[in-house]
């Protein structure tokens, strides 16, 4: 990605708030100084004034009285270097400690998330000292990251352990009565049994393809490519499932070539087809091509009943379902939304969702008539 040519603000404004601790300690250390040598230079004036006023001196004193300091004189000086030393002593743990109170608490606050406490947060103390704060932010900013992921990731294989569970125990219960005797193995069962094994082989290719695109290592063979006639392949392969559903097509495919990937753009429209054949109502589907001032956009369009606002805001998110009663039905795993999203990403493009005006759906994937390097 280019960076503007013009400063960032917000980055003049971070070295600014960075160089908060140096000019920090500079001015408390030469405040520390100043106030030792101001503390020797006004007490030697004061106690030899003193000492001038209560005990005057006897006639005219020689040179070596003037320039010459006597035993007194030492214990004087070391009197007032000591006074400085404790003042600045006192001004050196003040600041010290507004440095090491953010620091100590980012230190047990690491501590905390390295034993498992993820919920763990260090607090920033002084915000006048720039570095520390920052600092402090930085380390909360990241924790609050890896909570969310740890609970991500949770939620992520209880999902896909619900989703195993259901076939697999099909599969086993099938296979089990098999062998007890319950179940003759003719051409029904196996049908039904390779229905599952499809079924967790789609379910298992889903989840790879999502991960790829989340790690950043989903591949495509891009070239270029008549999208129209690959949207026109994927569209009769599932064309008599849709007719038998009571779905009516309508084709609007503009002519274009476009660099992408061929069999990923077809798993991402058959995705869509079969998102529309579970979960829209029977009746007219619309299947489009059209392009725009930089992108083409793949639309598939129904008849309703459209999203609620909240759900269509997590519509692409993994194992979401609009309604779970028909997905069970039709066998879905909430996973089709999230593997259009991922090759869509993957083209440099975006997946989006919008209500028609009629009241129905329309999912969109928008990619660029040119691939950015």
């Amino acid at each position: 990605m280019m960076q503007p040519l013009h400063p960032d603000p917000s980055s003049a404004l971070s070295r600014q708030q960075r160089g908060r601790l140096v000019r920090q300690i500079v001015l408390s250390m030469g405040l520390v100084s100043s106030i030792t040598m101001l503390i020797a230079f006004v007490g030697s004036i004061v106690i030899y004034g003193l000492l001038y006023l209560l005990a005057p001196p006897h006639g005219p004193l020689t040179t070596e009285e003037l320039f010459i300091p006597d035993p007194r004189d030492y214990l004087v000086f070391a009197i007032l270097l000591l006074a400085g030393l404790v003042v600045a002593a006192i001004m050196a743990t003040r600041l010290a400690r507004r440095i090491l109170a953010p620091l100590n608490s980012l230190a047990q606050s690491a501590r905390s998330i390295a034993a498992g406490d993820l919920a763990a947060r260090a607090q920033p103390g002084d915000r006048s000292l720039g570095e520390t704060a920052l600092l402090v932010d930085d380390f909360n900013a990241m924790a609050v990251r890896l909570q969310r992921m740890a609970a991500d990731m949770t939620a992520w294989n209880a999902a896909i352990a619900h989703e195993l569970r259901t076939p697999l125990t099909i599969l086993r219960g099938r296979l089990q009565g098999m062998k007890d005797g319950v179940f003759q193995p003719d051409e029904t069962q196996i049908r039904g049994l390779l229905f599952q094994v499809e079924s967790l082989t789609r379910l298992v290719d889903d989840l790879h393809i999502v991960t790829l695109q989340d790690i950043g290592r989903l591949e495509m063979r891009v070239e270029p490519t008549r999208i129209d006639v690959e949207m026109r392949r994927a569209v009769e392969s599932i064309a008599d499932a849709l007719h038998e559903a009571g779905f009516v097509l309508e084709l609007d495919l503009a002519a274009a070539s476009v660099p992408c990937d061929g069999a990923r753009i077809r798993q991402a429209l058959l995705a869509l087809l079969d998102n529309a054949r579970r979960y829209a109502v029977p009746g007219r589907l619309r299947i489009a091509l059209a392009r725009a001032d930089e992108t083409f956009v793949l639309g598939v369009e129904d008849d309703g009943p459209g999203l609620a606002p909240e759900f269509a805001l997590q519509v692409f998110e993994p194992f979401t379902r609009a309604d779970a009663s028909r997905s069970r039905q039709f066998g879905g795993s909430g996973l089709g939304l999230s593997v259009v999203r991922a090759i869509a990403l993957a083209h440099g493009g975006q997946a989006r969702y919008r209500a028609s005006a009629a009241g129905g759906s329309v999912f969109e994937l928008v990619l660029p008539r040119e691939r950015a390097a």
